[in-house]
């Protein structure tokens, strides 16, 4: 049912007040600003559209020849920006996808000859063996644990290879001059120009409306924080290995124009410098940005075309020089820099209102003996580097309503026990079960599904998402995302909406993460952890940071998700304090073990406890 009901309609300014607004509103920048950021590209897109139909008509034979093959060009720079704008992954190999795309066009119409038919074959055959080649990349470069140093490199890679197998193709592949000569499609260069024109503009139409849909911000969130994401139940190998593919079905096509238009392949289109050259546009249009890439394309291949021939040498070192000169001053790209007055007066008009909140349904529990069993039952648990044993034989168990409190001074082996819990690979031996589900040495997303939840030490969140967007993601596990729209309303369980309702995020639903306090970026990370619907969530040291009103507030908080929404919660805390009011039960740390575990009276009058504290408070005083 909805929980919230959108703001009253704001009250008609008086006309002496709503006059100067009016009069701005005629300025062009004003107006631009003013408007959705859907409008301005739809009016951007049918500028364009304008642009790419007329231009044949004004412009010569040898600036249109010049301007198709820029414009396949400008789509594998669209397909880099998706990937490094939006996730962050630096890639050098989408050169290689592109030189997919020609030589499948330029073996099928050399040696098969051409026909309508052998055309679609040759099509099929770069789309299948892009697709083939980027999931086997995104396999080597996404696996569990591999870095994005490790990603970077592999994709540099790639393009060497693909050009070693093709010079080593004999006849077949041309070597190192390529395939030339071939027969292709009869059409004039102006049905080349809009043909490819107007391709690329649905393209880069459709790569906006995706990275600013839903399932677009995801893309976001893997840039921002992948560990994260991780812990939210988004497998980011799978995805990053997905917009691979598809990136480089996109470059494949783009290849097998540019072959069929020029009649022309080499393996240095498919190589390593080409791949470098792609990045270099993506740069000095702007990074992030879609259209950027695409004029920068399109503006270097022009002048390399004019000033090129001229100057050969001083042409490269003057675009080597600009490319620094932009990293330098400029390090988000020309196109930013250019429509910086526009971008900032969009930002100050009236954004998109928030989404309206609604409480989702109750999430169905499966008839798994878990509601009777424990939520989390720790077997044995132990944790080695080598010699060094962190934690050994940690027997816990905790179920639904319970609040456990874990204990113990620095180094005890608390926030490696939290590591253990919610990521199999951390475990050196023993058994966790979550929910009745074993995790064995699943990654952190399985562990998720199981029904586990975990809020970091420091503020874990999205820092260029807005509120909203963060706790969207948090959902996407439960709900699948549109990869079209952005939704009007985001459905939050009543625990979550509770916590957003007590820190009153809930009125900063469209305010970014890193314009939080300390103190809301840990209620905005807890809310997200709570929108997953967990059924074990862990806690590590959650007040750290936060002044005594807040820890007030939070433990509240906390009281509620145990007491009234029945939730496990496992707080790791060094304020004994603070648990002695919250805490069902206390286990005791100490040097990787468990010292003590009992009611909260039995841990806190405990000698054996007191003993611990000044006993690490001792050897703190002799350290220092």
């Amino acid at each position: 049912m909805v929980d919230e009901t959108p703001p009253e309609a704001p009250a008609a300014l008086p006309s002496s007040v709503a006059a100067p607004a009016d009069r701005q509103s005629r300025i062009p920048g004003v107006r631009w600003a003013a408007m959705g950021s859907t409008q301005r590209f739809v009016l951007a897109c049918g500028g364009a559209a304008l642009v790419i139909a007329l231009a044949p008509f004004v412009l010569d034979s040898y600036t249109l020849n010049i301007l198709v093959r820029a414009v396949f060009y400008a789509m594998l720079a669209l397909t880099v920006d998706v990937l490094w704008g939006y996730t962050g992954y630096l890639t050098f190999g989408q050169s290689a996808f592109f030189g997919a795309g020609t030589y499948a066009a330029g073996l099928v119409f050399t040696h098969l000859g051409f026909s309508p038919g052998l055309a679609l074959l040759a099509l099929l055959a770069a789309l299948l063996s892009a697709a083939l080649i980027a999931a086997l990349v995104g396999w080597l470069s996404f696996y569990h644990g591999a870095t994005p140093l490790y990603a970077s490199v592999i994709s540099l890679v790639l393009p060497i290879v693909m050009t070693q197998l093709l010079f080593s193709g004999g006849t077949f592949t041309g070597s190192s001059s390529g395939l030339t000569g071939y027969s292709t499609f009869d059409l004039s260069l102006e049905a080349w120009f809009w043909w490819a024109g107007f391709t690329l503009l649905i393209l880069t139409a459709l790569a906006w409306r995706f990275v600013h849909s839903d399932a677009g911000r995801l893309l976001l969130a893997t840039r921002d924080n992948e560990l994260r994401c991780a812990y939210l139940g988004i497998n980011t190998s799978t995805l990053k290995t997905l917009l691979l593919v598809a990136t480089a079905l996109v470059a494949s096509v783009a290849g097998f124009g540019y072959a069929s238009f020029s009649g022309v392949v080499a393996p240095e289109l498919a190589g390593f410098v080409f791949g470098t050259e792609v990045i270099i546009w993506v740069a000095l249009g702007g990074r992030g940005t879609l259209v950027g890439p695409v004029f920068g394309a399109l503006l270097i291949e022009v002048a390399s075309a004019y000033l090129g021939g001229s100057l050969p040498y001083v042409w490269k070192l003057l675009l080597g020089a600009a490319f620094v000169a932009v990293i330098v001053l400029l390090p988000q790209g020309l196109l930013p820099a250019l429509l910086g007055r526009w971008r900032r007066q969009a930002a100050d008009a009236p954004s998109a209102p928030p989404p309206r909140l609604l409480r989702a349904p109750a999430m169905a529990r499966g008839e798994d003996g878990a509601a009777s069993g424990p939520a989390v039952a720790m077997k044995g648990v132990a944790r080695h580097f080598g010699s060094l044993r962190v934690l050994e034989g940690i027997d816990i168990e905790a179920r639904a309503g319970e609040l456990v409190s874990l204990i113990g001074p620095n180094g005890a082996g608390k926030t490696t026990l939290m590591k253990c819990l919610s990521d199999g690979a951390e475990r050196s031996a023993g058994s966790v079960h979550i929910a009745g589900h074993d995790i064995h040495r699943s990654p952190p997303y399985v562990c998720v599904r199981h029904g586990l939840g975990r809020k970091f030490q420091t503020a874990n969140v999205f820092d260029t998402l807005t509120v909203a967007e963060c706790l969207r993601i948090a959902r996407a596990r439960l709900e699948r995302p549109s990869a079209w729209r952005c939704s009007s309303e985001l459905a939050l369980p009543a625990y979550a909406l509770s916590v957003l309702r007590v820190t009153q995020l809930d009125q900063k639903l469209g305010t970014q993460a890193r314009h939080l306090s300390h103190g809301e970026q840990q209620a905005l990370e807890l809310a997200m952890v709570l929108a997953m619907e967990p059924r074990v969530v862990l806690l590590d040291e959650p007040t750290a940071g936060l002044t005594l009103a807040e820890r007030t507030q939070i433990g509240q908080v906390f009281l509620d998700l145990a007491h009234r929404f029945g939730l496990c919660l496992l707080l790791v805390e060094h304020d004994i304090d603070f648990v002695r009011e919250i805490s069902t039960r206390m286990v005791v740390l100490h040097q990787g073990r468990i010292a003590m575990q009992g009611t909260v009276r039995e841990v806190v009058d405990s000698e054996l406890v007191r003993t611990i504290y000044s006993g690490a408070a001792g050897h703190a005083q002799e350290a220092a």
